[in-house]
């Protein structure tokens, strides 16, 4: 049976419309995010389907230690609540320590568990006890059999508002690969499955000081993932990805991103067999 996860007046399961959630790497400054907030709604609004708003207020795995992390916890939750009361759309962010957890819960609908944490037991727990929404990412050294073990933890805590994300596995020193096997496994325990389709054209550390990626792979991959029938796709999305400061090489412009979603829309439609 195919749980239902609710985000404020959405509704989230591997049956239903495909969501979308998305937005970019990391919050780069409050207008910035804003105004590309407002594009991204209208884009997706397109569509008709449900639409989660994403943004980082610190990205604490970055390559290098001089990289760019953002705003932090305080000025990052403020610029998410603006964006949230300006967009009306429900806001998805990182959580990186426990203590992190209860505060951004302050804002955020749906609390994320970067892949590299997906198994720290103390992070895990701590977005739990918020009762808010808990979307893990699959680690990419973890196979999804072992996703199981991380619902347990949060279901121990009363929280049933789970969804699982695919990113990804890693393939030597500097490249990931998709095993869509993985979605279906996954779907297996019930909760949404989401498909990270950045991400999973990552290469990790590939130029020296920072990721790299392909993102011109990014909707070829999605499309594979929505033809299995998922609850939604992740992806993250930059007004010029070649001068983001953070994941700009597999961040898709508007005109891809535009492109993707409508493609996407159109296979989950078949799939599912919806008007």
């Amino acid at each position: 049976m195919q749980k239902i996860i609710k985000i404020n007046n959405l509704k989230i399961s591997n049956n239903l419309p495909l969501a979308f959630m998305a937005g970019t790497c990391v919050i780069e400054g409050e207008q910035h995010f804003l105004d590309f907030a407002k594009k991204l709604k209208a884009l997706i609004a397109k569509t008709k389907h449900p639409f989660i708003l994403k943004a980082s207020f610190d990205k604490a795995n970055r390559t290098s230690v001089d990289a760019y992390r953002g705003p932090g916890l305080a000025k990052g939750l403020e610029i998410l609540a603006k964006a949230k009361k300006l967009t009306g759309l429900p806001v998805l962010t990182d959580v990186h320590e426990p203590w992190q957890a209860e505060e951004a819960a302050q804002v955020a609908d749906i609390l994320q568990i970067p892949a590299f944490l997906c198994r720290q037991t103390d992070l895990v727990l701590a977005c739990a006890d918020t009762g808010k929404a808990v979307n893990v990412k699959k680690g990419q050294f973890l196979a999804p059999g072992a996703m199981e073990q991380i619902i347990k933890k949060i279901e121990s805590r009363g929280n049933k508002n789970i969804l699982l994300t695919e990113r990804g596995a890693s393939f030597g020193y500097g490249d990931l690969v998709v095993d869509m096997r993985s979605l279906e496994i996954m779907k297996q325990f019930g909760y949404p499955v989401i498909f990270d389709a950045t991400h999973s054209v990552q290469k990790p550390g590939a130029l020296g000081s920072c990721t790299g990626g392909n993102r011109q792979m990014a909707p070829v991959l999605a499309k594979a993932a929505a033809a299995l029938g998922i609850a939604g796709v992740f992806f993250e999305a930059h007004p010029d990805p070649d001068h983001a400061l953070s994941d700009g090489p597999n961040s898709l412009d508007l005109p891809l991103a535009g492109k993707m979603t409508r493609e996407l829309c159109a296979i989950d439609q078949v799939v599912k067999k919806f008007k």
